[in-house]
This record gives structure tokens, sequence and C-alpha cells, in this order.
């Protein structure tokens, strides 16, 4: 039975309703439900459907708020961060509840989100004592040459459900450490986590106007964000085809664009590969999740000798990737959403009706008990099918015979995407090799594709990111600022 807002208390209502934050102000109805994965019927948010006028707003007040902010010494901005990061520690556990409520992964994924929350925050903090120009020689008499990095102004940030607060902290902390204002529209199915970040914000003291939140559809609330000639640059990421479109409107009008879109990860396994230590990389890859990552693992080429070893681990592997409640210890967690988990189930299907080899898995199981889908093991597959060549976006990965290590990394580069490409081996040739030729944005050496530290570059090539600007670390500063060069005689 489904719930609707008339069937909860006020009391109850108030803890999961998100809200619009404009100006410092939460704002707008609560018309939309999203339920738990996990649990049919159980209610899990409600939040309010953004208008253009919303968006309209709350760019408004972001360029009122955006100078002072900006004139603000870089280490009072970052103070503020740092303070925020630190309540979402102190806020850990009921924040990850409600993640995990709305998203389905696991509680202990949850909970190490919102730890990499705090530390994405605390760390852009600390930059706010870092030098961010250079004094340079110059060829004239009596001059020096400094840089300075000056913010855009106002930023517009689209953000995924997969990592519904981490994901928004990333984005939003290297903005306003750099003298941005914000306005951000989360993804509709999970309001709850970007409001408890803004709510961290809003406590450490933030002034109002600086950091907005807009919920509602991406066609209304993204597109608004998208064409408001006020917005001097947007960060996206999603799925390749809306991230495309996004492009096009921004470049229109000469504004700054960043995309992180789509992946189709590969890992190689070679012959000289332990088949149990390249199982478990690639299950963490594959399965952890839920496999609802743009860096999940979801094709592996193994060559001969090592492959019956490598599938018998690999399918011991997914065995222990139990699907369930990801409040009840489940080791993974529930599919996002109903359609997601029809698309897992085609998906499967589809490869199964075309020959392939279904080693562990399922995709005929009903949702009753929530959108619990087993990890899928599929092999004897085509190179060109659509389960090896199309994101899936789910605990799906199909494994294909190569011949050799050329072979493998023919086949790992021959995908319109270039996110994150993994081997394993124990060859320092081979993995040093690999590193320089194959065409993604991270190289993973024996560990899984998921998974990166937050003080390092992130980002892809070809169809899986606009590949201009990176994201986290200090390179994610560059997105947000551009270059003045200053010439001071005597």
């Amino acid at each position: 039975m489904t719930s609707t807002a008339s069937d909860i208390s006020t009391a109850t209502a108030d803890l999961i309703t998100a809200r619009h934050l404009i100006n410092g102000e939460w704002l707008g109805g609560a018309d939309t439900e999203r339920m738990n994965p996990a649990r049919p019927g159980e209610l899990a948010a409600l939040s309010p459907s953004g208008t253009a006028a919303d968006v309209d707003a709350a760019i408004t007040a972001a360029t009122a708020a955006q100078p002072a902010w900006a004139a603000l010494p870089a280490p009072a901005r970052g103070a503020i961060l740092m303070t925020a990061g630190n309540l979402l520690l102190d806020r850990q556990t009921a924040i990850a509840e409600d993640l995990v409520r709305e998203e389905g992964k696991t509680l202990a994924e949850a909970k190490g989100e919102v730890k990499r929350a705090s530390d994405v925050l605390r760390f852009f903090g600390s930059l706010g004592w870092a030098a961010t120009g250079e004094v340079l020689p110059s060829g004239l008499p009596d001059t020096t040459i400094t840089t300075r990095r000056e913010p855009l102004g106002i930023v517009g940030l689209i953000t995924p459900w997969n990592f519904p607060i981490a994901i928004p902290a990333w984005k939003a902390a290297p903005a306003l450490i750099s003298g941005n204002a914000v306005v951000i529209k989360p993804a509709e199915l999970t309001p709850l986590s970007a409001t408890h970040l803004a709510r961290a914000l809003q406590d450490a003291g933030l002034p109002a106007g600086v950091f907005n939140v807009v919920h509602g559809k991406g066609r209304v609330v993204g597109d608004a964000l998208a064409r408001d000639s006020r917005i001097a640059g947007l960060s996206f990421t999603g799925s390749t085809n809306v991230g495309l479109g996004l492009q096009e409107i921004l470049n229109a009008r000469r504004a700054r664009v960043q995309l992180e879109m789509g992946g189709k990860n590969g890992v190689l396994v070679l012959d000289d590969a332990d088949p149990r230590k390249a199982a478990q990389v690639v299950a963490a890859g594959a399965f952890g999740l839920t496999g609802q990552a743009c860096t999940a693992t979801s094709r592996v080429y193994v060559t001969p000798g090592i492959r019956a070893a490598f599938l018998e681990a690999l399918t011991a592997e997914a065995a222990q990737y139990t699907a369930g409640d990801g409040l009840e210890g489940a080791k993974m967690g529930a599919v996002v959403s109903s359609q997601q988990f029809e698309q897992n189930q085609a998906a499967v299907r589809t490869a199964v009706e075309r020959g392939a080899t279904l080693l562990h898995g399922a995709y005929d199981g009903g949702t009753d008990a929530g959108f619990l889908f087993p990890a899928a093991v599929l092999t004897d597959l085509p190179f060109d099918d659509a389960a090896v060549t199309e994101e899936i976006f789910g605990p799906v990965v199909a494994v294909l015979e190569v011949p050799d290590y050329e072979a493998g990394l023919a086949a790992i580069n021959d995908s319109r995407y270039g996110l994150t490409a993994g081997i394993c081996t124990d060859s320092l040739a081979f993995s040093t090799d690999f590193a320089a030729r194959a065409q993604a944005g991270v190289i993973k050496v024996n560990r899984p594709t998921a998974g990166l530290d937050l003080n390092v570059p992130f980002g892809g090539v070809k169809d899986s990111s606009t590949n201009t600007f990176r994201e986290q670390g200090k390179s994610a500063l560059d997105f947000f600022t551009w270059g003045k060069t200053v010439y001071t005689g005597v």
C-alpha cells in the first residue's frame, strides 16, 4: 500500500520533508513523494516540485549574496566549510539512515558516504589558507608579475541520486571556497540527502543566499539553470544524453560547463593474476554500491589460462553479495527505483535470450519485497552485445575471453566511454603499459574500478566527460575560477 502525505503525522512529515532553500529560507510545499526502494509502501521523503520562478528567485538571491561572500577572506570561508564538515560527522548516523531509506544502499556504504562528504568539506575548507596565485619573473626591469584566481560568480550544480550527499559536497565545496555563490538542483529521488548538506552549511554560518537549493524535475529546474545568463558555469553529473544536451545550451551562450557522465568500465585479467584476488577486485567494483556507480566494473576481459578459475571464484564472490534492506545488514542494497530494477532485468534477460550464460543471478523476480536485484555474472557473450557496450547501472558484469594482453587492451579501449579501467596482473611491464595506453581518465591496477581518494583529480574521456576540467582535489578549483595576470611596476 502506498502512503501519502495525509497518512503521516505532521511531526513525521517535518523529519522527512525536503524544501527549497532560497536566500536562507526553507520554502515550498511538499507535493512529491519518495518511497523506500527496499520497503514498498514506506514513505521515505517528501519534496517540492520547483519551477522556473523558483530558479529565478534562487539565482537572484545568489547574485545579491556573492560579492560579500567573495570579499570575505578565504580562511574565513574555509572555516565555515570545516565547521559544516564537522556537523555532518556529528550527524552521520541520522543522515546515513535517511540516505539508505531514500536511495537504497547499505548503512555501511551510506555512513561512508557521509564521512566522504564531511572530509571533502574539510579538505576544501583547509585550502582557504593555501596560496592560489604565483609570483613570476619578468623580462622588464623593476617589474613584478603575479597571477590571481577569481571566482566565476554564480554557478549551477546538477547532481545525481547515486551519491546524493557526496557529489553535492564535492561540487559545492570548491565552488564555495573559491568565492562563488551556488544554486543546486539535487536528484528528484534523493531530496533529503542534499537537504542535510544544506542544513549543515546553514548551521555552520554560511550567509543567506550563498548556497541555494531548488528541487524538481530536470527538464524544468535544470533547464532553467542552464539557460539563465546569470549562471556563469554549470557542473553536471548524470547521464550522457542529458549532459550533452546541457552542453549545447551552455556552449550557445559561451558559459563554462563541466560534465561527468556515463561509464562502461572494463577490467583486464591476465593469466599471471591470482584468480581469487582478481575475483574480489572485480566483485567489489561490480557489486559494491549495488553497481550504481559511474565507475562500477561492468565488463571483464580474461585470458584463457585463468578463465575457468576466475569465473569459479567470481561466481562464489557474487553469491556473497546478497541483496536486502540496507538498514538490516544486507551485503548489497536495493536498486534505487522500479525503472532501474526493470532496466537491470531487461539487460540480463536480453543477453540470455541472445545466448549468454548466466553463471549467477536472476532476471524474473518480482518486487513485492523491494527492488532487490541479485548480483549477475554473464559470460559467453559476443563483444558487441548491449550488455557489453551499453551502461546498465546495476550489479551486472559480463566476462569475455581474449587471447592475450594486446587483444584485451584493444577490447578495453573499444568503447564510447572512458571513465575508469583496470588490470589484474603481477607483471610490472603489463601494468605500466596499461597505465600508459588505456583510454580512461582513471586507471586501477589490482584495485576495484570504483572508488577514488578525495585529493586526486577525477574525470574521464570520450563520452564520459567534457575532459576539460577535473573534479576533486585541488584540480576542482580550476572550473570555478578564472585566471588573471597582473604586472606591477615601481
